[in-house]
């Protein structure tokens, strides 16, 4: 695998960025970047470039590249892998109940022999991340890895976008397919994350909204946390996400962050499913403790390669209230993984919910406050 990057400012650096992505043939690019660059027909000229190539993409709230971490940038890495099966499809979520049915809908459009992995994009509003996973799940099984996430649009919770080839939108998922064994996906997560405060029980709550927390409003609670904090709801709900917890009050290794507040019914809606009668505690962080969490999801990672010399490109999915808590010190998440991994292609963006696979457990799930890496490399010739 060989592979180039491109790092664009302003619309005006697009043509020279193709001519030098031209360069490489490349069958696989991955674009992550600001929400502007997703509002004009600008990006589109990278799918009308590389007409054969598969493209996918998406808005971000942060982007990550081989030189860090920007903002307002969009970062284009272009992969050029020996011979790749590959296959992409979309579907719209044009509500967030029909979340489920979308995954079931994405899914439907792939061919289930030989499949090996899907990474997933979703647009990062108004999306029940944890039913699109089902859904998927229901037509794929449990053997395709699941990796991928969110959308999002710097923190504003306005408009995020997806993109696909040339299409680019605001209300679909989209999927990346990948067939046979000459391409591989190694993954990893791990959030950084510490609870405080008491362990709380969900008495009322509908998929992905919560309505009350030991039979009080969620958001009266929630916000007796926060403090002067609460005026900045929902942006500061993500410094304090909720861990989700066993019967016997350990962890489960999930994490739940809001994307909406609703000061009507004063519930919470949350990136994922909340079930009744689970158990949650609030959990608040520091920058040493984010940068563990990367450094493992970047062990794992390297613990599944077939290959260690193999060649790839790493996508980094990390939530964005990990850049809230981490500030100037955002960089050092992506040091722990070079300290793994070495000089490999890096790209990605900072999400509204990452999907991976959870440690010790088969079965993909939507994560928040989480790094994931997807590693894509090659198998020996």
């Amino acid at each position: 695998m060989k592979s180039i990057q491109v790092k664009l400012k302003s619309e005006n650096d697009m043509n020279a960025a193709l001519t030098q992505l031209a360069s490489h043939q490349p069958n696989l690019i991955f674009a992550f970047g600001a929400v502007e660059f997703f509002k004009n027909d600008m990006i589109k000229k990278i799918g009308q470039q590389f007409p054969k190539a598969q493209i996918v993409g998406c808005s971000t709230a942060g982007e990550i590249g081989d030189s860090g971490v920007t903002d307002n940038t969009l970062i284009v890495t272009a992969c050029t892998f020996r011979a790749p099966e590959f296959a992409s499809a979309s579907a719209p979520v044009k509500s967030m109940i029909e979340s489920k049915e979308a995954g079931r809908a994405l899914a439907s459009q792939f061919k289930r022999d030989r499949l090996t992995a899907l990474f997933i994009l979703g647009r990062g509003l108004n999306i029940n991340g944890s039913a699109v996973i089902e859904g998927i799940r229901e037509i794929v099984g449990d053997e395709v890895t699941l990796t991928g996430g969110l959308a999002g649009d710097g923190g504003k919770f306005q408009q995020t976008f997806t993109l696909l080839g040339s299409d680019v939108s605001d209300d679909k998922i989209v999927a990346l397919a990948i067939y046979g064994d000459g391409i591989k996906v190694a993954f990893g997560s791990m959030g950084g994350w510490e609870p405080f405060g008491p362990v709380r029980k969900v008495t009322k709550s509908k998929e992905n909204v919560l309505y009350e927390l030991d039979g009080k409003p969620a958001l009266e609670i929630y916000k007796t946390y926060l403090g002067d904090k609460a005026k900045d709801l929902p942006a500061s709900g993500l410094l304090y996400p909720f861990a989700m917890l066993k019967d016997n009050q350990s962890t489960t290794g999930l994490i739940r962050t809001i994307l909406a507040v609703n000061e009507a019914d004063q519930s919470l809606t949350l990136a994922g499913d909340m079930p009744a009668n689970g158990l949650v505690r609030l959990m608040h962080t520091n920058n040493d403790g984010l940068v563990k969490g990367a450094r493992g999801a970047a062990e794992t990672t390297s613990g599944k390669l077939k290959n260690k010399l193999a060649s790839g490109v790493g996508v980094l999915i990390s939530c964005v209230g990990r850049k809230l808590v981490m500030g100037t010190d955002i960089e050092d998440e992506l040091d722990a993984i070079r300290d793994v991994f070495g000089q490999v292609a890096l790209t990605g963006f900072y999400s509204y919910g990452e999907i991976c696979p959870q440690e010790g457990f088969a079965e993909c799930k939507l994560h928040n406050q989480t790094m994931t890496m997807s590693y894509f490399y090659e198998t020996e010739k």
